[in-house]
């Protein structure tokens, strides 16, 4: 990192930077999983369905085209399950040719994927067998992961098995506000624990399967959706136990089990996990902080705001990265990052923040995904939240890149951002007027 005469931190790193986004996201279509029922149930924010998304489907080439011209040299993305195998055992090949040719058409253009094989959407079939609540489906959910990497191996060396398991888990059995919207702690910590259990034995699977097909490059981590959890009141010892409780409860498990095999309560393994070291990568998707005052508590007060109103904390992408390196030494892939600013109006001092923070580490950080590279479907909140470094008008489907987009460009160009860069991106803009979080 390179520090000017003024004193301004210009990032000058030798990451690789990408851009991510889900298969549930941007496709479109009408599709049978747990997502499109969800919206047919009216369950959206803003009553959008799937169905529209950015039609990826039809646009895919002017979109991989223009992450070309970005410079983007990875992209992390994921196959939707329902389509490659809409019935138990039965799998489409029309739909797998589909995504080879994806693959294959970002290959020609230089860029490299990050293949996730669980982000959210499951199929309807799976999930009236109880999806993830029953640990007899871990051999179903691993038929698919070995047919995708039996069809895509040959062009995809790293996978993200699953994305964010805690967040699923909770949203989806604790909170409700995800499908299939129940209520339950109990519930909750057995769905954590199946997914848990899955992703050990994908990891060890899809080594295996590549091993056997000739190929020792293979790489496979998990995307760890992290927090950084504090005290409201720094000097209130309650506040401090209940900061760390919660911290544990939400990520600190799930973080042993899957990376080290260790399985603590209230999680449970299943199918006969020994300890031992299952991430080739440190996966993380960091977003927020949260102030905490009291067990599960989540007061996000007293800090600058993306359009979500979640807290916006730079320095936690670091704090967060180097709790990760500490359970595992592994190099760090900053799966997502991104902010909701439907206006682009702080976008570029976002990136650039965050980028800052992750890059004052001694930690080996590779990769920096940022979230999203258009705007697309936002689960429950629908079209109505902007994460994109490109903007889509959902009526036309028009792609338009944002500020933030070309700065993004020029971060790649330069590796870093030049005094030019700053004056022009950065320097102008200001978060929501609150406190900053510190």
């Amino acid at each position: 990192m390179a520090v000017n005469e003024d004193g301004l931190h210009h990032l000058n790193g030798t990451l690789d930077y990408g851009v991510a986004s889900s298969a549930g996201q941007i496709e479109g279509g009408i599709l049978s999983h747990n997502w499109d029922d969800w919206c047919k149930q009216g369950r959206i924010k803003d009553r959008t369905t799937y169905s529209r998304a950015n039609d990826f489907r039809r646009l895919w080439r002017g979109d991989i085209d223009m992450m070309a011209d970005m410079g983007i040299k990875t992209y992390r993305f994921s196959i939707e399950w329902s389509r490659v195998e809409p019935e138990q055992g039965v799998y489409n090949q029309e739909e797998t040719d589909w995504y080879r040719e994806l693959l294959m058409y970002m290959k020609s253009k230089g860029i490299m994927p990050l293949l996730t094989l669980h982000h959210f959407t499951t199929p309807m079939w799976f999930e009236k067998m109880g999806a993830f609540e029953k640990p007899d489906n871990i051999p179903v959910f691993l038929g698919f992961v070995a047919y995708a990497v039996k069809q895509f191996g040959d062009m995809v060396n790293e996978y993200v098995t699953i994305n964010e398991p805690n967040v699923f888990a909770s949203e989806g059995y604790f909170n409700g506000v995800f499908p299939p919207g129940k209520r339950s702690y109990k519930l909750a910590c057995r769905v954590q624990s199946v997914m848990a259990s899955c992703h050990v034995h994908a990891y060890i699977l899809i080594h295996k399967l590549r091993k056997e097909m000739g190929y020792d490059d293979t790489k496979v981590g998990f995307a760890n959706h992290l927090r950084v959890f504090k005290p409201k009141n720094p000097g209130n010892p309650w506040h401090r136990f209940c900061a760390s409780l919660t911290g544990h409860a939400f990520q600190g498990t799930l973080t042993n089990a899957c990376l080290l095999g260790r399985f603590r309560l209230p999680l449970i393994a299943y199918g006969g996990i020994k300890p031992g070291e299952y991430a080739d990568f440190l996966g993380i998707n960091y977003y927020s902080c949260s102030s905490v005052s009291k067990i599960g508590g989540n007061d996000q007060d007293g800090a600058y705001k993306n359009d979500l109103d979640w807290d916006i904390y730079p320095e936690g992408i670091r704090q967060c990265a180097e709790s990760q390196y500490k359970v595992l030494q592994r190099p760090v892939y900053i799966t997502e990052n991104g902010a909701c600013d439907n206006h682009d109006t702080f976008r570029c001092l976002f990136i650039y923040d965050h980028l800052k923070a992750l890059l004052s580490s001694d930690l080996p950080i590779q990769r920096y995904y940022y979230w999203s590279f258009t705007d697309n479907f936002e689960w429950a909140e629908g079209e109505s939240s902007r994460f994109g470094l490109v903007h889509v008008d959902y009526e036309t489907q028009k792609r338009t890149i944002k500020k933030s987009g070309r700065f993004y460009s020029e971060i790649i160009k330069n590796n870093g951002v030049t005094e030019e860069m700053y004056k022009e991106y950065v320097e102008p803009q200001k978060y929501p007027a609150r406190a900053c979080c510190v």
